[in-house]
């Protein structure tokens, strides 16, 4: 299982930024995806989880409404649309296969101004 995660970088408060992450080694259209993030010195945190078939979605409480996760089965990429983005959103993001207890590499996501 590999996952490549990218779309990160530095943003101002109120920004937005899409994160993308291409998955391989699996059958992506058969497993959910999620993603998470670790602010520096905090536990690691579920940001968002897209099933598969429906596509059904859940979120942490704390992007409601910002943040978007979709799938791109075809193309084996799942991503992460996110929008007003506060200085709390700071912190490196991960993709997770949530069954197969696998992450990527992470990509850094800086909110400052």
């Amino acid at each position: 299982v590999q996952l490549v995660e990218s779309g990160g970088g530095l943003v101002q408060p109120g920004g937005s930024l899409r994160l993308s992450c291409a998955a391989s080694g699996f059958t992506f259209s058969s497993y959910a995806m999620s993603w998470y993030r670790q602010a520096l010195g905090k536990e690691r945190e579920l940001v968002a989880r897209i099933y598969s078939a429906r596509g059904s979605t859940n979120y942490g409480d704390s992007v409601k409404g910002r943040f978007t996760i979709s799938r791109d089965d075809a193309k084996r990429t799942v991503y992460l649309q996110m929008s007003s983005l506060k200085a709390e959103d700071t912190g490196v993001y991960y993709c997770n296969v949530p069954f197969l207890a696998a992450w990527g590499q992470g990509t850094q996501v800086t909110v400052s101004s």
